[in-house]
């Protein structure tokens, strides 16, 4: 490599750069008490979001409530895929979809081990993994956004397996 190859500005750390400063305004906004608080607001023009999307009162907030009768999807540990005991969620998710023409914003979560990084590329791979089972099932794709918040938005808090496994999940939540 010449000397000008370590002078140019590198895009990929750039983005880097902007992406850690989003998770540090996420992190910020994750202690606002307002549930009306507006995801866009943190996360536009985020790589770990794939709209500027908002959403309505956010069930991560520590009250992992269902929204529209849609509980939350829960993942083994470091991993993406649906497991089978979220299949019948996931289907009776899709036929309320397709009945009703919604739009909703599905958030991936994580537990708290692990960098921010790479929590927050795991909570994208959750959500991006339930709106393809949910795409397969007939939901149009333009009815669902997805959204990362890694580890910044527990829906329990504590170092053990019970608070890590409530943790490792993707939420619904209406667009607007």
């Amino acid at each position: 490599m010449n000397r000008e190859t370590f002078s140019q500005p590198n895009p990929i750390l750039s983005g880097l750069a902007l992406s850690v400063a989003a998770v540090m305004m996420i992190g910020l906004s994750g202690c606002a008490s307002s549930k009306d608080k507006e995801v866009s607001d943190t996360v536009a023009g985020s790589e770990f979001s794939d709209a500027g999307a908002t959403a309505g009162s956010s069930s991560s907030d520590n009250d992992d409530v269902e929204w529209a009768g849609i509980a939350p999807v829960f993942f083994d540990f470091d991993k993406s895929d649906i497991r089978s005991d979220a299949v019948p969620t996931l289907r009776g998710a899709s036929s309320k979809l397709k009945e009703g023409g919604m739009k909703i914003v599905i958030s991936g979560h994580t537990d708290n081990r692990g960098s921010e990084e790479y929590n927050l590329a795991l909570g994208e791979r959750r959500a991006a993994s339930v709106r393809r089972y949910l795409a397969n099932l007939g939901v149009a794709m333009d009815q669902m956004t997805i959204v990362s918040y890694g580890k910044l938005r527990p829906a329990a808090q504590g170092n053990n397996e019970e608070a890590w496994a409530l943790n490792r999940r993707a939420n619904f939540d209406l667009a607007q």
